[in-house]
């Protein structure tokens, strides 16, 4: 049977939640960044990272001290690990990145819900939280700052992060990191086959939405994906896991994975995904169009 729904101002239907959030600034305009950081937004701040930081020595640090974001971590021995250290290289998994620092270890990131990285001086994509204020004070300095590298090249980055939901922490390596090692594989450099996620989704008695976001099963998968994912793929939100056929979870890896390389391909610039993806009518911009799906 289709599913057919419009989208209106907050709306819930069928577990999608649907709504049109106007911005703070400039008179309320309308925004549709990105919401909040998913797996193409961290591959973007990986990126990066690597292109700015990696083979380079980082000259000058700056921590901001946050009991939140560094939580559990003494910022001093933060500052001590990065000052001076050589950036071997970057790496992700999920929703989390990382720099390699030769013997000194790795510095570990989450972004949260609000959390962005941009280099000094060069263009850059927003997060819905951003909005339209400035991304730096009167005084030129970023807003928000949590965390600047400066390279011996004199090219900066900086981590920001309005909400104090991300963090920042130490560890040795990525194969021995609790938070990293405690994810499923990644969903877009190591997505499981047709038949183990059919194996998998078999076990599982909870909405597909659900299951989407667990990232022990579907590592780097955030909301605005899960939804463009069951939209592409024809199935609802609340469709049980296990009542998936074959069938359906080939459908479902194919557009999971189409959609995670057309936005990490695009940069994480949602001005060149497809116009006809969901994402665009996240936050208004679809009011009034309807839109249908797959069987229930």
């Amino acid at each position: 049977m289709g599913l057919n729904w419009a989208f209106t101002q907050s709306s819930s239907i069928l577990g999608w939640e649907v709504g049109i959030a106007r911005s703070n600034f400039r008179g309320g305009d309308l925004v549709d960044w990105i919401e909040m950081p998913e797996l193409p937004e961290v591959e973007r701040v990986r990126k990066i990272f690597d292109r700015v930081l990696t083979g380079k020595v980082i000259a000058e640090v700056e921590v901001v001290p946050d009991e939140i974001v560094l939580k559990g971590v003494d910022p001093e021995a933060f500052l001590s690990q990065l000052s001076g250290a050589t950036v071997t290289g970057t790496g992700r998994k999920g929703k989390y990145w990382w720099l390699e620092l030769g013997d000194r270890g790795c510095m570990f990131g989450h972004l949260g819900m609000a959390g962005w990285v941009r280099e000094v001086g060069m263009d850059t994509v927003r997060i819905r939280e951003q909005g339209n204020a400035p991304l730096d004070d009167e005084a030129g300095r970023p807003r928000f700052l949590k965390l600047r590298l400066r390279a011996d090249d004199g090219r900066e980055v900086v981590m920001t992060d309005g909400r104090r939901l991300a963090r920042l922490w130490q560890g040795s390596s990525a194969a021995s990191d609790e938070k990293v090692t405690a994810l499923g594989r990644d969903s877009y450099t190591d997505l499981a086959s047709v038949d183990e996620l059919f194996t998998m989704l078999k076990k599982r008695k909870a909405p597909m939405k659900a299951i989407l976001l667990d990232q022990r099963a579907f590592c780097g998968v955030g909301n605005w994906i899960a939804d463009e994912v069951l939209y592409h793929a024809g199935i609802a939100p609340k469709r049980l896991g296990s009542s998936l056929s074959l069938g359906e979870v080939k459908v479902l890896r194919e557009k999971l994975w189409w959609i995670l390389d057309v936005a990490v391909q695009a940069d994480a610039d949602k001005d060149k995904l497809p116009q006809d993806w969901l994402f665009h009518s996240r936050w208004g911009g679809g009011k009034g169009r309807s839109f249908s799906m797959g069987s229930s």
